[in-house]
């Protein structure tokens, strides 16, 4: 019985042995499945290339061109004018801008022409008898005389007698003593020197001024002034009367200013020099931030792409076979989103914007356009 069981156990393992290796050899006939390969569509440019202008972007602040800080030489009380001393408020060329009182101050300056005019009633008698020859230029002085108006320059002398006379007796000191009081009487009234606004207001009508206060500020509103910092590589290609294309930082008004100062130092720590543009405008206020796009100088057989098409190494994809391969260009320069390349062939195609993945050798099937 044992010797049955075996026997069959035996048949039945040769049996499954002849059918494992048949299927072992089924198998290896079989042909390999095909791997499909993934070809990438892509959008590319056939390189032209032409002169491209350099933009170098600044941004910076306007100032007032034409700007005074206003300062009080003389002590009082500040007055009421026309108009308030306030901030915003805005004064014709001429106006008056402040106005201190200055009634005691004004009889001194009355006092004095006083003293002047009888120093002129006395000499007039020994004039008419030692120096009849000068009798009336002196006469015509006195009579236009007016206390209530600014004296006039002394009549010329042209003998050395008259000069000694006329020193001796005291009347050119007491004419500018007038005249240093004069002098100092205006500085109590302060006139808009352009049209313009108040832009700071530090007194109030009815307040002390004291000698040497800061009382405000004044400015001009049509022409600004706005400074910028430049690389010292651009120091050879920027020259003044240069015009500049100008915007605000949100890109919906344009400006045309131009260049009237160059910085000749050049910050140290930065390598950057300071350039001054000049622009005018009716909706421009001062400390508005503007960004200037100063046309530098132009790259000769060159193209402008995307900052994030070039790779490591200075190398970008083109298309060759309908793969894409690498190619060292020259990158000459970089705003914050372009790259400006020189050496590449024209009728290179090139990727116009980035695959993921991409590597050299991948298939792609491109998109012409034109790049320059």
């Amino acid at each position: 019985m044992r010797k049955i069981i075996l026997s069959v156990l035996g048949i039945l393992f040769i049996i499954g042995a002849v059918l494992l290796s048949r299927n072992i050899i089924a198998n290896k006939t079989k042909p390999k499945p095909v791997i499909k390969k993934t070809v990438k569509s892509i959008l590319t440019d056939t390189v032209l290339n032409k002169e491209i202008p350099i933009i170098i972007p600044a941004n910076g602040s306007l100032v007032a061109k034409q700007r005074i800080e206003l300062y009080s030489e003389v002590q009082g009380i500040l007055k009421l004018g026309k108009k308030l001393f306030k901030t915003g408020q805005f004064y014709h060329k001429g106006e008056t801008l402040i106005h201190i009182d200055a009634a005691e101050y004004s009889a001194n300056v009355q006092s004095a022409k006083s003293v002047l005019y009888n120093d002129l009633v006395a000499i007039m008698p020994d004039l008419r008898l030692d120096f009849p020859e000068v009798y009336e230029k002196w006469q015509s002085y006195l009579s236009s005389f007016d206390m209530n108006k600014p004296i006039h320059q002394l009549p010329k002398m042209t003998t050395e007698k008259e000069n000694f006379f006329i020193v001796g007796r005291g009347i050119v000191s007491s004419y500018y003593n007038v005249k240093n009081l004069e002098e100092r009487l205006g500085k109590y009234k302060l006139t808009a020197p352009f049209d313009g606004i108040l832009t700071e207001a530090l007194a109030t009508e009815g307040s002390l001024i004291r000698s040497n206060q800061k009382l405000g500020e004044f400015i001009s509103p049509s022409i600004y002034e706005m400074q910028v910092s430049i690389s010292k590589s651009f120091a050879h290609v920027l020259e003044t009367g240069k015009q500049v294309a100008l915007r605000n930082l949100d890109k919906t008004e344009e400006y045309t200013g131009t260049i009237t100062r160059i910085n000749g130092s050049v910050d140290p720590e930065t390598q950057t020099f300071e350039v001054f543009i000049e622009v005018k405008g009716e909706r421009l206020k001062e400390g508005v931030y503007l960004e200037a796009l100063i046309d530098a100088k132009k790259v000769e057989n060159a193209i402008e792409i995307n900052r994030n098409l070039l790779l490591e190494n200075n190398e970008i994809f083109c298309v060759v076979n309908k793969t894409l391969q690498k190619i060292t260009v020259n990158p000459v320069y970089f705003s914050d989103t372009k790259a400006v390349l020189q050496n590449i062939p024209n009728g290179t195609v090139i990727l116009k914007s980035p695959v993921a993945g991409a590597y050299a050798g991948m298939l792609v099937r491109p998109y012409k356009n034109t790049v320059n």
